[in-house]
């Protein structure tokens, strides 16, 4: 059956604050409360986050805004977008492929996702019943590798996470993810303020700040620049496909550069506030903050399980990283959804549970990663692949092909393809110092940051 000739509308955020929290709620992420404490850890603290900072700035921002004003300006599904967009600019129909990266990508992101969203519901659950009370780095490491061993334990959790995620998108824009931001995002930010007043009273807390701001910069190398760059990236959720879809719901009455700013201010104000719970409680307990991917599954359990009141605060924390999951997956499951609803086919409801189970059936690789197929290394025949785990390859797979490629076209559309005119009305900006500066950005610097980005973790490996 052909789809209606006549053009789909799809549902306006009822708000600028519900589009704010659902754009602020897909960048404060796992990237933001795992990845940004362990990433700072490793690369020595105080001149990290500095680093971090200005690359959220001169990078973070622009990007964020060029793919809001893409999604908007298109008006429908990122691939229709691009479709409306290279025709209005006289363009090459090459460009809908990044509406079609801004399908994939968080397609693939979400059948990861689901699995480490599993992890923290039940690292939540277990924490509630105290299971980590006088935890050692061998009896932390063993309960994480208990849990990973169980593949049925991982699909039970895996199959709870995408079902809330699919439960979710399918009421709509409004009821469904306008709702559930204007709950998970007050809780979030509450929440992180009880374990911060929290922290601040039961550990040394100084010295986690010290670790946080005060810079090292006999630390700094080509690395660590290099880390903050793609942390400043990734951490935004740039180029996975929500921005330019939830921009799509976006009136025009909102500002798109103040959402950006507002998007970076708040993911970064919550990356810091996170680093300030959790490098306290790791230095006072005698840990390791350069620990590691381990930092928050391994390492903190040791320190909630020696504390005061680790129990329930423990628990705290993994309901708020359940919160930051649950924000950041519905972005991952929309894009999807947005695009197939336009065929008018089926209703939402029921695209939401095919395209959901697709996700959570593929995502059974990533289940099977940790356990039965531990052992299977599809690429091993390829340096630096020897023992890659099907997680590992779709990890690598979105994180370094599908992510930088969807964020170079967008800096190479908006700052080459489209018309002068047309993005700055669609920035609402004057053609002035700001816009100068933005379009700079865009044309010049984004495409050669993220070449470089992409091309040093592929030499990498």
């Amino acid at each position: 059956m052909a789809e209606s000739a006549e053009p789909f509308v799809h549902e306006h955020w009822k708000s600028r604050g519900a589009f704010l929290m659902a754009c602020v709620g897909s960048a404060i992420g796992l990237g933001t409360i795992w990845r940004f404490p362990y990433i700072t850890g490793v690369n020595g603290g105080g001149a990290f986050v500095l680093i971090y900072a200005a690359c959220v700035l001169i990078i973070g921002i622009p990007l964020v805004a060029a793919e809001i004003a893409l999604g908007r300006r298109g008006g429908n599904s990122a691939i229709r977008s691009m479709q409306k967009l290279a025709t209005e600019e006289g363009a090459s129909r090459f460009w809908v492929l990044l509406g079609w990266l801004s399908v994939l990508t968080p397609f693939v992101g979400l059948m990861l996702y689901s699995v480490i969203g599993g992890w923290v519901i039940d690292y939540a659950i277990q924490s509630g019943r105290g299971m980590f009370a006088g935890a050692d780095a061998e009896s932390s490491s063993a309960f994480f590798a208990t849990l990973t061993s169980n593949p049925w334990r991982l699909l039970f959790w895996h199959t709870v996470f995408i079902s809330i995620t699919i439960g979710i998108v399918a009421r709509g824009v409004n009821a469904g993810i306008a709702r559930a931001v204007e709950l998970l995002i007050p809780g979030l930010a509450v929440l992180l303020v009880v374990l911060l007043v929290y922290v601040l009273f039961t550990t040394d807390f100084m010295s986690g700040v010290r670790f946080l701001f005060q810079p090292d910069f006999g630390k700094v190398n080509a690395t660590v620049v290099l880390m903050a760059i793609g942390q400043a990236f990734f951490s935004l959720s740039i180029a996975v496909g929500a921005l330019i879809t939830y921009g799509a719901y976006m009136p025009k009455r909102i500002s798109i550069p103040g959402a950006a700013c507002t998007i970076a201010v708040a993911d970064t104000s919550v990356a810091i506030l996170i680093g300030l719970v959790v490098f306290p409680l790791v230095i006072t307990y005698g840990l390791e903050p350069g620990e590691g991917p381990g930092l928050v599954f391994v390492t903190l359990p040791i320190a909630f399980g020696s504390m005061p009141g680790g129990a329930f605060f423990g628990t705290v924390f993994f309901v708020l990283m359940l919160m930051t999951a649950l924000t950041s997956s519905i972005g991952m499951l929309e894009p999807v959804v947005s695009r197939l609803v336009e065929s008018r086919r089926m209703g939402r409801p029921a695209l939401a549970v095919i395209i959901g189970g697709i996700a959570w059936l593929c995502g059974l690789m990533a289940v099977l990663s940790f356990n039965v197929l531990s052992g299977f290394n599809p690429l091993s025949w390829i340096p630096g692949f020897e023992t890659s785990t099907l997680f590992d390859l779709l990890d690598f797979t979105a994180a370094n092909l599908l992510i930088p490629a969807g964020g170079l076209l967008i800096a190479l559309f908006a700052g080459w393809v489209m018309r002068r005119e047309s993005i700055r009305d669609e920035l609402g900006l004057r053609d002035g110092v700001v816009f100068r500066l933005w379009y700079a950005l865009v044309r010049y610097v984004l495409p050669v940051a993220i070449l470089i980005i992409a091309g040093t973790n592929l030499l990498g490996r």
